[in-house]
């Protein structure tokens, strides 16, 4: 594999562990203000996560030894409001800066693994943004936000709110591959 493709996913992948217990301590904390809802996207996004930094993890098999991940995260927690801009400035970072210059490295080196591996986070990303900013709306009113199941895909992490697709709009997994987060 290419050096920088290969940084590039040691890096993803530190990226998406460090938000996957991100989330999960963000998910304790909305419980212990009443936030429920808010705590399980918390937590179905976090599941999202661990996938996404599973698959950038298999792409780097050939590795044997350490390696230094440099990853942007988000840290300084709080409350849920503070903690659900936290999660959208990590998620909008990976949006906007972090997957589209990883995808179009792999790309041009012919990494074709990695990019497919970056392709399924970014596609996913974007949905985790639109389910924080719903979350945050709710939050800044004081509610909790009203939300259907979430569904995660078990193959490419593909997040969405209510009743799972017939087939991943990312991967082409069918709907008996998604897990529901329900109330």
């Amino acid at each position: 594999m290419k050096k920088m493709t290969e940084q590039h996913l040691i890096n993803a992948f530190g990226g998406e562990s460090q938000a996957h217990m991100r989330y999960l301590h963000f998910a304790n904390q909305a419980e212990k203000e009443k936030f429920n809802n808010v705590a399980r996207l918390f937590r179905a996004i976090a599941h999202a996560e661990y996938i996404h930094a599973g698959d950038h993890y298999r792409e780097l098999k050939h590795l044997d030894g350490g390696f230094v991940a440099d990853s942007m995260a988000a840290f300084g927690p709080g409350d849920s409001r503070k903690n659900l801009k936290l999660a959208i400035a990590g998620e909008t970072f990976e949006i906007e800066e972090m997957y589209p210059v990883y995808m179009e490295v792999a790309k041009f080196q012919g990494e074709k693994g990695a990019q497919r591996s970056f392709e399924y986070a970014y596609g996913t990303e974007k949905m985790h943004k639109l389910l924080y900013e719903k979350a945050l709306d709710s939050v800044n009113s004081g509610n909790d936000v009203k939300l259907g199941p979430v569904q995660v895909c078990e193959v490419c992490g593909y997040t969405v709110e209510g009743e799972a697709p017939d087939k991943c709009p990312l991967c082409g997994a069918s709907r008996d591959k998604f897990t529901a987060f329900k109330a």
